[in-house]
């Protein structure tokens, strides 16, 4: 039997070369999905990790207002996004972090604020368990995947 000039059996084994050439790039298409995933969270881990310590260094310089006994991070991660007044500016100028948070790229809800998407960890807390708290020292990932470094990503 013939099909537009190709027999059945020329076909079937057309179909199946398909099928194995499409089943072998799955795992490669995932695989660069997931470490273009991980280049995203160092990236935007990277960049919310400067803001915290620029804050904390204009902090240390009297830049920023603070509490008496304040550890000198930010109350909150919208603090890096809104600024502060600069309080040794005369004309009380605003000092900004970051322009917008970036999205921990591994949280599963799309629809969800860049803010819930990262785990906090105040100045108090140990880093074996972090906890937020008064002030904002670090972020992480919620996620409960492993990279491809075999790290948590709530590790890096």
């Amino acid at each position: 039997m013939r099909v537009r000039g190709f027999t059945l059996i020329e076909l079937v084994v057309t179909l199946a070369i398909l099928g194995l050439l499409a089943g072998a790039a799955m795992p490669l298409v995932q695989l660069t999905e997931q470490r273009s995933k991980e280049t995203d969270l160092r990236q935007a881990l990277r960049m919310v990790r400067s803001a915290l310590d620029a804050y904390k260094d204009a902090a240390g310089r009297g830049r920023i207002k603070m509490e008496l006994g304040a550890s000198g991070y930010p109350p909150s991660l919208q603090v890096l996004i809104d600024g502060v007044e600069d309080i040794q500016s005369e004309k009380k100028v605003m000092i900004y972090f970051l322009r917008r948070l970036p999205r921990d790229p591994f949280f599963a809800d799309p629809r969800a604020a860049a803010a819930e998407t990262w785990g906090v960890r105040s100045y108090a807390s140990p880093a074996s368990e972090p906890q937020p708290g008064d002030d904002v020292f670090d972020v992480y990932s919620m996620s409960s995947g492993k990279g491809l470094n075999g790290i948590s990503y709530r590790d890096w």
